[in-house]
């Protein structure tokens, strides 16, 4: 029998790329949008009932935000948009399927993000979220081992869908490009197989992965 994943937020960018991965698993994706996807479902994590999923051994949970403001700009519910999207959203799929991912051994890998440790003018508010998700996901990975790991894979710009503000021109994409040690843009694939190797190693947990290019130690 496959192992069992679910990818939250799995149609597009990286989730979309974790699911094309993982080909030898039984992925099941939720996301908000319609999807030709087997084994997909429309769901609002935030909102919504959460189903039932028998076997469950893995959660990839991919949703994100890129709100980069000054931070005189930011309103109160900028900071609980992106947390809610980043970490609320996260905390209540963990909470529907740990019994079943214990039961499992199951891997949970999450998304953390390169500004939450290398300090970025105009963050401050995702840099907040995502920081605040990877101190879950290391709490998380203390008080469940050894019957659930868990991880986070921390990546630096990607050129996905939610990135498009970003890298919408040549000169943007070159400017991005150069700010990387590798002088190259993310690419999902990159990042998926970080996340491949977080569910696959069976002595891995706790761990925070840095998939950004060199940003986030070199210079």
């Amino acid at each position: 029998m496959k192992k069992k994943i679910l990818v939250v937020g799995g149609t597009k960018g990286i989730g979309e790329s974790v699911v094309d991965l993982l080909s030898e698993y039984e992925c099941v994706v939720f996301s908000r949008n319609e999807s030709a996807l087997e084994n997909h479902l429309v769901c609002d994590v935030l909102k919504d009932d959460l189903p039932d999923i028998d076997n469950l051994s893995g959660l990839v949970y991919c949703p994100g935000s890129i709100n980069l403001k000054p931070f005189h700009r930011l309103s109160e519910e900028d900071f609980l948009q992106d947390f809610q999207i980043n970490v609320l959203g996260a905390v209540r799929v963990i909470q529907k399927y740990f019994r079943e991912l214990k039961r499992n051994k199951g891997s949970i890998v999450l998304f953390g993000t390169v500004a939450a440790h290398q300090g970025m003018s105009f963050h401050a508010s995702i840099a907040a979220a995502k920081g605040g998700l990877e101190a879950l996901g290391r709490s998380l990975a203390a008080e469940w081992a050894p019957h659930i790991r868990v991880n986070i894979v921390n990546p630096s710009l990607t050129e996905t869908s939610l990135a498009d503000g970003l890298l919408n021109t040549d000169q943007k994409k070159e400017n991005a490009a150069l700010r990387h040690p590798l002088k190259k843009i993310g690419q999902p694939i990159d990042i998926a197989k970080a996340v491949q190797l977080c569910l696959e190693n069976e002595w891995m947990t706790g761990q925070t992965i840095g998939v950004d290019g060199g940003m986030s130690t070199l210079k």
